[in-house]
């Protein structure tokens, strides 16, 4: 049951970014000619297609991708082309980019609204508790026990534990806390101490620190209105694409090992997990995905919509697109370099599955 879900949320997430693609390909009056979900590679005949207006609707066997066939446009066959006004070709470069920024976009608009359902769910965050304290650190100095639960800094109120950290890392000196212990509230001035720690790319940075683990409670949070919620929602999808450019540079820089690198299967099996866990553990997954997804189409890699907006902007900058044979050839090197990703990435699935070294 977990696999089919996993199957269903990656089939609605690529859908959506497709149906970005159609329906601002289908303001600026481009025909599009099939809407796909699948990969046609190696099997290249749909299982089922069905037509609606000018536009096929199929599915391929190999699932887990997906396409929006454009008049004049066709990934699988660069050469193609059409001077038709309701071609892609046809059209202007900024036109073609909102198309190309239009599937993105669409994720990126999909999580947002996902964090809105959570939001209304329960969304859950670790309680600001204390769970630990560091011999000699800040904290002990000042006073602090185990238990204490901080109510905010600085006289900014602290919601979860993520609201700690931040605060203290963003104050200047010594700061002020207010705590609840047991029945009593309580006020400290700690100064915190600049430390080596590491970050979750096992980096070691420096951050100011009072010393201090959170207790491992979990708390539902608390929304007053509307307002608050769409701010939940906007952080949280901003936190989400902060985190994904940050580990594609790391990988680019080689700081997280090539052999980390998690293909369909880890998706699935880790989708599968989070469907056990309830609906707001999976809307989150399914999120953090859906904002993946639109990042990494965005790179600049030829057969990506990056590689396609940064051919779009060729064209702005020297008044010309690139040459034929060009796009051609760095799209096909594109395609390969995708598949070649896919591959490896599977193939490190596969041994952590089987539990090879």
């Amino acid at each position: 049951m977990g696999i089919l879900i996993s199957l269903i949320v990656l089939s609605v997430l690529i859908i959506v970014h497709e149906f970005g693609h159609f329906l601002v390909a289908r303001y600026f009056k481009v025909q599009v000619d099939e809407f796909g979900l699948g990969i046609p590679i190696l099997i290249t005949k749909p299982i089922y297609k069905k037509k609606i207006g000018n536009t096929v609707y199929s599915l391929y066997p190999m699932l887990l991708g997906g396409f929006v066939r454009m008049k004049g446009q066709d990934d699988f066959d660069p050469s193609k082309k059409s001077s038709d006004p309701d071609s892609y070709m046809s059209k202007t470069p900024w036109q073609k980019i909102a198309i190309l920024l239009a599937g993105p976009f669409a994720n990126f608009l999909l999580a947002f609204v996902l964090y809105i359902a959570i939001a209304l769910l329960g969304a859950q965050k670790l309680a600001p508790t204390i769970g630990s304290i560091q011999e000699n650190s800040p904290a002990m100095q000042a006073g602090l026990k185990l238990h204490d639960k901080i109510l905010s800094i600085n006289n900014q109120p602290v919601q979860s534990w993520d609201d700690i950290g931040k605060i203290i890392n963003q104050s200047n000196g010594s700061i002020s806390l207010k705590i609840q212990r047991e029945t009593k509230v309580i006020s400290l001035q700690i100064t915190p101490q600049i430390q080596e720690v590491q970050n979750i790319f096992k980096e070691n940075v420096k951050k100011k620190i009072i010393g201090i683990a959170p207790s491992g409670e979990v708390i539902t949070l608390k929304f007053n209105g509307i307002l608050e919620i769409l701010q939940y929602s906007w952080d949280e999808t901003l936190k989400a694409a902060t985190l994904i450019i940050q580990s594609v540079q790391k990988l680019i820089q080689g700081i997280i090992p090539a052999d980390q690198m998690g293909g369909i299967v880890s998706i699935v099996q880790v989708t599968s997990q989070a469907s056990a866990l309830g609906l707001a553990t999976l809307f989150t997954l399914a999120a953090l995905i859906s904002v993946n997804l639109g990042i990494l189409n965005l790179l600049p890699i030829p057969a990506l919509d990056g590689g396609h907006i940064m051919f779009n902007v060729y064209e702005i900058i020297f008044k010309r697109p690139p040459s034929e044979n060009v796009f051609y050839r760095l799209t096909i090197a594109g395609w390969i370099f995708l598949l070649s990703i896919m591959v490896f990435a599977t193939y490190n699935d596969i041994v952590r599955l089987t539990g090879g070294d």
